[in-house]
């Protein structure tokens, strides 16, 4: 609702703002900046968010232009949002209204003069100023393809006739979207692994800089280097308030490791009726194998889910469901079955486990292509140990 509230005040004072400069003043006396504020504690802010500012410098107005309001009041919204469709909309608010909000939540705020000339700054004007109408404004957002930063980067791309395009479209880029995703949410440790499990080989094909735009902090960076015409893009780069919150990693973690260990550890108790039958391992085996094959299941619901029922495309396709899938969940009764001595071992849960087994086994082999398309070594580290322990625990008590 506050969101909702900002944009409906950022229509009234548009107009009257207009009148005082950024509508009438010849292009000459307008200055285009690009603003960049940095990334928040909450995780939507952690991506950091960024505007296009267009100032009046004979009467000192200025307007932020962003594309960055959501609603979570919509009818329909935690629907729409599960299915992958997400209401966004364009806002526009004073500078100083902007940087008085991000540094009072300890985020810092850069601005970059752009040198731009007359035409195109009178292009990019008369997109803003149309963009911002109520009928224009709304748009349909996507994580990494169409977000507050893209449009941004979109906006002044076609102002410059293409050029940013040309050039960052023949660059190659820096970390994938699953790198920076990981690195930006890596102060939340279960949302990210979430994140990284969900995600698909969407989100591990090779970058551009183009592509590393969607990120504001890159937009920055790229826009710092760049020249136009054999001209420096930025004019002046300057800090309009300092960051007092801790900045994200340089790299994304590396989870391999981790999640080997975890795996590792989780299969300790599911080996141990391959070892022995003590009723104290039964109990703990049926914990642990509940735990894992529950955890399997539901994630591959999900991930087959985001798959076949939403437009979250970077989810698409998840070679995780290799190692986690929902036939995970038919191995429970088996394991169940265990609890006392001497009872028939299911024969559906053996084989639901041996070719889970032999799915992780392919999973990792598939990385020994050099174009396999999706990096997922961690999740099937983490899977193989606790795959591998269940089966032969099952096949034991079969015998």
């Amino acid at each position: 609702m506050r969101h909702a509230l900002l944009f409906l005040l950022a229509l009234c004072l548009v107009p009257s703002l207009a009148r005082a400069g950024i509508v009438d003043a010849p292009a000459s006396s307008i200055e285009v900046s690009l603003l960049t504020y940095g990334p928040g504690d909450i995780y939507w802010e952690r991506f950091g968010h960024d505007a296009l500012e267009v100032r009046d410098t004979v009467s000192g107005e200025a307007i932020a232009f962003n594309y960055g309001v959501f609603d979570f009041d919509q009818d329909g919204f935690i629907l729409n949002f599960a299915r992958g469709i997400m209401a966004y909309r364009m806002d526009a608010e004073t500078t100083a209204s902007d940087v008085q909000f991000y540094k009072g939540e300890g985020r810092y705020v850069h601005r970059q003069v752009l040198a731009l000339d007359a035409s195109q700054k009178e292009e990019l004007r008369r997109f803003l100023l149309w963009n911002i109408r109520p009928e224009n404004a709304g748009y349909n957002y996507d994580y990494y393809l169409d977000n507050c930063t893209t449009r941004v980067r979109d906006a002044l791309d076609a102002a410059l006739g293409g050029a940013l395009h040309r050039q960052w479209g023949a660059q190659q880029g820096g970390m994938t979207y699953r790198e920076q995703t990981s690195r930006l949410m890596s102060n939340q440790a279960w949302l990210m692994l979430g994140m990284d499990l969900g995600l698909g080989p969407f989100a591990d094909q090779p970058m551009t800089s183009w592509r590393d735009a969607f990120l504001p902090m890159e937009l920055e960076a790229l826009v710092r280097k760049t020249q136009v015409d054999g001209k420096p893009l930025v004019l002046k780069d300057e800090s309009l308030a300092e960051a007092t919150l801790v900045p994200p990693p340089e790299q994304a973690p590396d989870l391999r490791w981790p999640l080997l260990i975890a795996g590792i550890v989780l299969a300790i108790p599911l080996a141990l009726p391959a070892f022995t039958r003590h009723r104290g391992a039964r109990g703990v085996f049926v914990a642990a194998g509940t735990l894992f094959t529950v955890f399997a299941g539901v994630a591959g619901l999900f991930m087959l889910g985001l798959w076949t029922l939403t437009l979250h495309r970077s989810a698409w396709g998840n070679f995780n469901l290799l190692a986690y899938q929902p036939f995970a969940l038919l191995v429970i009764p088996g394991i169940w079955r265990l609890r006392r001595a001497g009872r028939p071992m299911s024969r559906l849960a053996s084989r639901v486990t041996g070719i889970s087994f032999a799915a992780c086994v392919i999973g990792l082999l598939l990385h020994l292509w050099p174009d396999f398309p999706q990096r997922n070594m961690p999740w099937l580290l983490f899977a193989l140990p606790c795959w591998a322990a269940l089966f032969a625990s099952l096949c034991r008590r079969h015998d």
